[in-house]
């Protein structure tokens, strides 16, 4: 959804890069810049220009006149306005001291709330919570039923004792739905209300007296994403109407601008407490603005994927595998059983396309991330289980009249499967050094990431340095020379730390680890 606003806002930031102090020009160029970025994204114009006025405030002050590098402190500043405007800090959900907890849904009709109704349902299950989602839309035709299988599939109580389709009172359902999760022993009560087409002044009426029925301990507003400034105008007309307690982002997989969730927050004063990316139910999460900001500005989210991580790998078989990766045997332990036992659990994660675009930096390759055939994965799970045991434990015997074989077994052909053998070898030999504390190869330089110390001394070895004169004058001169250049290099070195040679265009990683990449 931020694709567009990313690649505006890094290449607004790549001009800035290498140089020493930033002029008027430079920050009103900049913020030009910014300014034409979010309008794009369809962000509202009041947003846009607090958030420029916020921006240009503090290019102009001392934080960025005094930095040593100042293309990082703008990045530094418009992350941190970012994150301002998406509503600051992580809002939590409200629970009631006495059970049961009341959470009313609402919003426009399409905007997803009955299927969002289910993934909270989910969500709040795997805290260790027993909700319970009530049927009170009551107008749509099967909206009724919708929820009920929903419910099934997320594994959560649902109350529905009306069949809907225009019959049946919502605002008894409602209140009789309290009662019933107070005798079912429910801690938490989802209320899924109909939806409403613009400013519906009767439904809006009925969106009340469902309010005030039950008292709900959280309101949620249920926001399509996709629906651009609109979504602040309706959202506004809710607030005065009904009122709210916090945006649920419903979509944010799509492939509109984005203007909604960097505006909501803003414009209504209520933070954004959910977002939905995706269809799956597990596609849901507690919205988190330093993270979005972070990835709009391709800084990657590291802290969502180790979560994901966490809830998915057992930290068992994690140790088990890491033991069979660092055994003296150099790995060989370390079979294809394992490595199918892994990619499965990675798929579990979610698609690799989404999983890479967590890593920072990936923005400059999403074209490539895109393309990722993710049945590839499937392919290969394919090849190793037409194996049998013995081959997947030594795949060393794996001869050619295995490979035909293997390969008429998994529909592919005999190259794939030698291919994915020797795939395999380099991978393990690679983990393998890696969990030994080898390192990347080719990264000789950085600690943990390549080589041993008897190769870092013999590239020192080999290594000849400028030698010095014996003239004590000549010497010093030499000596203050070479201070100057280090001086001028660091005025006009790159945005990232990179040597002052066109902001560092000039760097290049070693071949291994571009292999590796």
């Amino acid at each position: 959804m931020f694709d567009t606003l990313s690649d505006r806002l890094s290449a607004t930031f790549k001009n800035l890069r290498g140089k020493g102090r930033l002029s008027e020009a430079d920050i009103d160029a900049t913020a030009r810049e910014i300014r034409i970025a979010l309008l794009e994204a369809d962000v509202a114009l009041p947003v846009v220009r607090a958030f420029i006025a916020s921006v240009k405030e503090r290019a102009r002050g001392v934080e960025v006149s005094q930095a040593l590098n100042p293309a990082q402190q703008v990045v530094k500043i418009v992350n941190e306005e970012l994150v301002a405007i998406l509503g600051g800090e992580t809002r939590r959900l409200r629970f009631a001291k006495t059970a049961p907890t009341v959470i009313m849904l609402a919003g426009l009709q399409g905007a997803g709330k009955t299927t969002l109704a289910g993934k909270l349902g989910l969500w709040l299950k795997g805290q260790g919570h027993s909700p319970l989602l009530v049927a009170c839309d009551l107008q749509r035709p099967n909206a009724v039923n919708q929820l009920s299988v929903v419910a099934e599939r997320a594994g959560v109580a649902v109350y529905a004792p009306e069949p809907g389709n225009g019959v049946g009172d919502p605002v008894q359902v409602a209140k009789d739905s309290i009662e019933f999760a107070k005798a079912k022993v429910h801690d938490i009560v989802i209320v899924d209300t109909a939806g409403r087409l613009g400013i519906d002044q009767e439904l809006m009426q009925q969106a009340a007296d469902i309010r005030d029925a039950v008292s709900p301990d959280e309101i949620l507003f249920v926001v399509d994403a996709m629906i651009g400034q609109d979504a602040v105008n309706t959202a506004e007309a809710f607030r005065d109407g009904v009122g709210f307690d916090g945006v649920v982002l419903s979509k944010l997989d799509g492939d509109a601008r984005g203007g909604a969730a960097l505006s909501i927050a803003h414009v209504t004063g209520k933070q954004v407490m959910f977002a939905s990316n995706g269809e799956k139910l597990e596609d849901f999460d507690a919205f988190h603005p330093d993270r979005m900001a972070s990835r709009i500005l391709d800084m990657g989210d590291l802290l969502t994927l180790i979560e994901q991580a966490e809830k998915t790998f057992s930290q068992e078989e994690a140790a088990k595998m890491a033991s069979k990766l660092q055994s003296s045997k150099g790995g060989k332990d370390f079979t294809l059983d394992d490595f199918l036992a892994q990619m499965e659990q990675v798929r579990k994660m979610g698609s690799i396309s989404k999983l890479l675009g967590m890593l920072p930096g990936m923005g400059q390759i999403k074209d490539q991330i895109n393309n990722i055939d993710e049945r590839d994965i499937d392919r290969t799970a394919a090849i190793i289980k037409s194996m049998t045991p013995k081959e997947r434990a030594e795949p060393t015997i794996i001869n050619g009249s295995r490979r035909a074989r293997i390969a008429k077994g998994s529909g592919v052909e005999v190259s794939a499967v030698k291919s994915l053998v020797e795939r395999f070898f380099e991978a393990r030999k690679m983990m393998s050094k890696m969990a030994q504390g080898g390192g990347m190869p080719g990264m000789p330089g950085m600690p943990g990431m390549g080589g041993g110390p008897g190769r870092q001394k013999k590239q020192v070895k080999q290594a000849k340095g400028k030698r010095k004169s014996g003239n004590p004058m000549k010497r010093k001169a030499e000596e203050q020379a070479a201070a100057a250049r280090r001086e001028q290099a660091a005025a006009q070195g790159g945005a990232f730390g990179l040597p002052a040679q066109d902001g560092g265009k000039d760097f290049e990683l070693p071949d291994e680890f571009k292999k590796f990449m």
